[in-house]
This record gives structure tokens, sequence and C-alpha cells, in this order.
């Protein structure tokens, strides 16, 4: 699952406190090998016209295919360093999102007012899970597959009830 709830053991520490992150399928190091493989296949064709003019001319295509591939594979790397952090106190839940290219986004509300939603079918996503409190609708963890979300819904309105018997 991409994200994780935070042990909060120690006192004086949050109630509860999740991260959460968009999956990452393609790791570091698998991009390595993607450049290799098509840097590979790219090379097998060209090798017919070694010693050729034809080589010049078809040189800049392959190399421009391979540029593509590693610019929108990054652009998909920056895109998706996204950090959901949600931090549940007694008296104050504070949702933080850390976007790609440096976006920031925070939303503060009181955990006993609060309420998750799950809209199965009205959201931009199925399983769309939003937290509504202090005269506004958030969402989080829209990222996650269609399958995580309603675990999410889950796992928060137990953590939230949770909070709210203590209070």
């Amino acid at each position: 699952m991409p994200y994780e709830w935070m042990p909060t053991d120690t006192p004086g520490a949050p109630k509860a406190e999740l991260h959460l992150w968009p999956f990452r399928s393609l790791p570091r190091r698998g991009f390595v090998w993607i450049m290799g493989m098509g840097f590979a296949m790219m090379l097998v064709p060209l090798l017919a016209f070694v010693g050729s003019v034809t080589l010049w001319w078809l040189l800049p295509f392959a190399l421009g295919a391979l540029g593509a591939l590693w610019f929108f594979i990054e652009k998909s790397y920056k895109d998706g360093e996204i950090l959901e952090e949600l931090v549940i106190r007694q008296d104050q839940m504070t949702l933080t999102r850390h976007g790609p290219r440096g976006a920031f986004h925070e939303w503060t509300a009181n955990p006993y007012w609060v309420t998750v939603e799950i809209h199965r079918s009205k959201g931009p996503v199925p399983n769309y899970v939003t937290l509504k409190g202090n005269g506004r609708e958030v969402e989080i963890g829209a990222f996650l597959s269609e399958k995580e979300r309603p675990k999410l819904y889950q796992e928060l309105t137990e953590t939230l009830l949770r909070v709210k018997s203590h209070q």
C-alpha cells in the first residue's frame, strides 16, 4: 500500500499520523534498464547502416526517440512527487499536501467536527475519499487505486472515531 500509519506511542505525539504517496511502478533502477534496453533496440537496426550516409539521416531520429523517452519518464517522476501528511491531534487535524514542483496546500479543522466521506461514483475517480470540516471539503488519497481508497476510508473512519471517543 502506498500509505502508512506512523507510530504515535510517545507522550505528546499526535493521536494518529498518516503518510500517503503515489505508487511507483518503475523504480529508478528500472529506469536505467529501460533506457539501456531502448538504446540497444535502437542500435540493432542502425547497425545495418554503419558506413553509409543513411546512418547519419537515421541517427537524429533514433537519438530523438531516446531523448523523448528520457524526458517523459523524468516528467512522470516529477509529477509523482506527491506526499500527503495527515496529523490528527486531540484538538486539531491537519492535512498537508506537498505536490510536484514545490506546490504546497494545507487544511486544518477540529477532528470532532470532521467527517470522512466516500463518493462511490460521483467523484472524479471511483471511491473518491474526502474529509469535510471547517467549511471545506478536501480530497485525500485521490492517487490511490480504486481498491485502496475504500480501505483508506474505513481506516480513517475508525481512527477518527477512536480520537473522538477520547475527547
